[in-house]
């Protein structure tokens, strides 16, 4: 009928990449043999994946991401080709992988050049909605960019990656998305913590996608290394592919370039402070160009409040610690439920959470049960009997003084409401709306990783399944405790960059 969206492709014979990618345009190594030391004036190199072999397995895929970008019938899934196409040995029509080149600061040190050392970009999708998306592979194998390691990732971190990026998205969160995840038999070495004891873990292969993969790095490797000429093509492409309210005649287009990338990167560690989000590897290689959260790796959503929380154990100084990515007060305002700054609310907000730092009360919960009662409630033993995080907070000595303040703040916002019933309906609605009942945390996705070792991969999706919609309370998730305080043992957890 007309006006109806084009059906979900059931099958790979009817779902293909766009012919010619946008990023053809940019110089692409074809050498596949070139070492990454001698590339230079390229921004890709093509590179075939390299396929896994013993005994695939689909360990969860996000309905949303195949059925909303990709416009695959999550039904897809069940066919044998589809798990040939995530692990890179059946490529749709259209396919021109590549690896992409760039550098980068890690831990405040130029480390020079990058890349990608174990992902694929197979190619670009236009989907229905008109929205153009880069279809990558990550532990496709080596690439010319690849270093110690052997171009595979493990399942564990690819748990990770795959409920993290998906949970960050329903959050509203920017992010780069995952629509599948597999696991294998084949086998590589990691030593996780770095303690010169490797183990065998099982080689997974994650299906991630974006509108570009392009990092800070991308063009720092240019610039460090004096490439001009590919420098300014590439930085003329992006504005023109990605920043089109920048015109190309404009001749402050770079600078302009330079301050929405500050922007948006600001914004986004706005959205990750509110949600209690630590990257916990902030370096330029892992900076999306675009805002986007990318590269997941030693990632964390503060369970006890700690403005010195580190999610990463390989950060010993602390470097990408919560508490030093910007403050954005903003962000909190609407978390407890007011519309616009006034005197005083920067102070208002710091005190609540340094009493939340004093109290060890949980993050995600205490704003919350915020939402979840009025003002006069929350002196009632009663009612906090029934609010695990909030009764903790409560212990504080400064809580009572805190909790005028706040009344009262509250009621000079309700002087400009036709009524006081009415505008405690809609702090309510306002603070539900950002305050999450759940977030991933590490207690959560370790037990769905122990049991996905066992092949037991229910678990994970079931995460998937919760993170849809993490503002609503939903039955399971609470019998299972999702949001309930974490198990003594969740606090000890320690993550590694070891992927």
């Amino acid at each position: 009928m007309e006006g109806e969206s084009p059906a979900l492709k059931a099958n790979l014979t009817e779902w293909r990449f766009n012919q010619y990618p946008k990023y053809i345009l940019l110089p692409i190594d074809e050498n596949h043999e070139q070492n990454r030391s001698s590339l230079k004036n390229i921004i890709f190199s093509e590179v075939i994946p390299r396929p896994l072999e013993r005994n695939i397995r689909l360990v969860g895929a996000s309905e949303d991401a195949l059925t909303n970008i990709l416009d695959m019938d999550p039904d897809i899934t069940n066919r044998e080709e589809f798990l040939e196409f995530i692990i890179g040995r059946k490529l749709p029509y259209g396919a021109l992988p590549v690896a992409h080149r760039y550098g980068g600061h890690q831990y405040g040190l130029w480390v020079g050049q990058l890349g990608d050392g174990r992902a694929h970009i197979l190619g670009e999708y236009v989907n229905r909605k008109g929205e153009r998306w880069q279809i990558q592979l990550k532990g496709s194998g080596q690439t010319p960019y690849a270093r110690t390691h052997d171009g595979r990732s493990v399942l564990r971190s690819s748990i990770r990656e795959l409920v993290a990026s998906e949970a960050c998205y329903h959050l509203g969160i920017p992010t780069t998305r995952a629509a599948a995840l597999v696991v294998s038999d084949d086998f590589v070495l990691r030593d996780m913590y770095y303690t010169g004891c490797p183990r065998r873990e099982r080689a997974a292969i994650l299906l991630r996608l974006s509108p570009s993969w392009f990092r800070f790095g991308s063009m720092e490797i240019l610039a460090k290394t004096g490439e001009i000429s590919v420098l300014r093509q590439f930085a003329e492409f992006t504005i023109k592919e990605y920043f089109p309210d920048i015109h190309g005649t404009d001749e402050n287009r770079f600078i302009r370039l330079f301050s929405e990338v500050a922007h948006r990167s600001l914004d986004l560690v706005a959205k990750w402070q509110g949600m209690g989000f630590a990257h916990g590897l902030l370096n330029t290689d892992n900076m999306s160009l675009l805002g986007l959260t990318l590269d997941y790796g030693p990632f964390g959503f503060v369970d006890s409040y700690d403005g010195g929380f580190v999610p990463n154990c390989c950060d010993g100084e602390g470097r990408y610690a919560l508490a030093k990515q910007p403050d954005v007060t903003e962000t909190f305002l609407m978390k407890i439920g007011l519309k616009e700054e006034r005197w005083g609310d920067e102070q208002l907000v710091e005190k609540l959470l340094d009493m939340m730092q004093q109290t060890g009360a949980d993050f995600t919960s205490t704003f919350r049960q915020l939402s979840e009662l009025e003002p006069s409630e929350m002196v009632s033993e009663t009612k906090l009997e029934e609010k695990w995080a909030l009764k903790r907070l409560s212990m504080h000595s400064s809580w009572g003084c805190w909790l005028d303040q706040y009344r009262e703040r509250l009621d000079k916002e309700a002087v400009d409401a036709s009524s006081l019933g009415m505008f405690e309906d809609e702090r309510r609605r306002r603070m539900l709306s950002v305050n999450p009942v759940y977030v991933p945390r590490n207690w959560l996705i370790h037990e769905a990783i122990l049991d996905a070792e066992m092949n037991n991969f229910d678990k994970v999706r079931y995460l998937l399944e919760v993170m849809r919609r993490p503002y609503e309370v939903q039955a399971e998730a609470e019998r299972r405790g999702f949001s309930a305080q974490p198990p003594q043992w969740a606090y000890a957890l320690k993550i590694s960059c070891s992927s």
